[in-house]
């Protein structure tokens, strides 16, 4: 078991897949959480009641959870009734704030309540709504939208939250105090975007002397990230950070089944490639490993945005003991 201290940046299934397996290799995680959410059923909580999101922290907790029923409770979904498609853990977490008025509050409770290893925290506790400017001046709000959008051939959209977000101070100190930071992979500008664009951010990932990783992206997002290369996905995350901060990128090496391969093609999402030649040239060390999860995910069919998730996973153990040894 490792002591050192990672912190993962991010939110969503990929931020689940990596907490999953780095709690079984350390204690001292903190999970980083976006908080620009707003599809499904958070979306509805958000709207109906004025909350903050609750579904990527929700992830992010059960996925650390040590108590297997708590987090069977946590992640179950109602099929019917007025309740349809909200998850037990959404309005538990919602309950809590309009209880305390205190969304950190509500969350340091379930963390409790599901016995985590580590902690999970909301990269700002402001209300903001996530904003894209593209390269015609275009205005789209919104992050479920803007996530799941066609770009229309305007790439490397600008991403900003309106009000502007401030990151957590708390949030900040486990960035500094840090032995590891990790962007985690996920949908390039509906979930890491708003976790990295928070002001202070880019500040912090300046200052810490962590070592600041990004594991990259299994297959592209059509419309969005087509054609994107392994050290393109790294220019983005640096471009929303602002800063060259990154020490490492860990890539996938690896081709999943054959049937995999043609849902995806399908869905004109394909393998991302690498550029052995610009990943030399870049100021980062690389690491290619096969990181591909032999067993696709599964989604609960109450899951009113299932089909916008990713199947493909990464192998959480194999990210992890890269991690660990950096």
């Amino acid at each position: 078991m490792s002591h050192k201290k990672i912190v993962l940046i991010g939110g969503g299934t990929g931020s689940f897949a990596l907490l999953s397996s780095l709690k079984n290799y350390t204690k001292n995680i903190t999970g980083l959480v976006n908080m620009a959410d707003d599809g499904g059923s958070t979306g509805i909580l958000r709207d109906e009641l004025g909350v903050l999101p609750p579904g990527d922290v929700r992830q992010c907790l059960v996925a650390l959870s040590e108590s297997s029923k708590t987090r069977d409770l946590f992640n179950y979904r109602f099929g019917e009734g007025s309740f349809k498609g909200h998850s037990f853990g959404n309005l538990f977490i919602s309950a809590m704030e309009k209880m305390t008025n205190n969304f950190s509050e509500a969350v340091e409770l379930a963390s409790e309540t599901l016995r985590i290893t580590g902690q999970v925290l909301p990269i700002t506790t402001e209300k903001s709504e996530l904003v894209m400017t593209d390269t015609d001046g275009k205005i789209t709000k919104k992050q479920f939208t803007i996530g799941n959008m066609d770009f229309a051939g305007k790439k490397r959209p600008n991403i900003a939250l309106d009000p502007p977000g401030k990151i957590l101070p708390e949030a900040r100190d486990a960035i500094i105090d840090a032995d590891v930071v990790v962007i985690a992979p996920g949908n390039l500008y509906g979930s890491l975007a708003p976790a990295l664009v928070v002001d202070g951010v880019g500040e912090a990932l300046a200052k810490t002397k962590a070592k600041v990783v990004y594991v990259c992206n299994l297959v592209t997002k059509p419309k969005q990230t087509d054609d994107f290369k392994v050290h393109d996905y790294a220019s983005e995350i640096e471009r929303f950070i602002g800063l060259p901060v990154l020490d490492y990128v860990i890539y996938n090496t690896d081709n999943p089944t054959q049937e995999i391969l043609k849902k995806y093609a399908s869905d004109d999402e394909f393998i991302v490639e690498v550029d052995k030649k610009a990943l030399k040239k870049a100021h980062y060390q690389s690491i290619g490993r096969d990181l591909i999860d032999e067993q696709p995910a599964r989604f609960d069919k109450n899951d009113a945005i299932a089909s916008k998730r990713s199947l493909i996973r990464h192998n959480g153990d194999e990210v992890s003991k890269i991690l660990t040894t950096l």
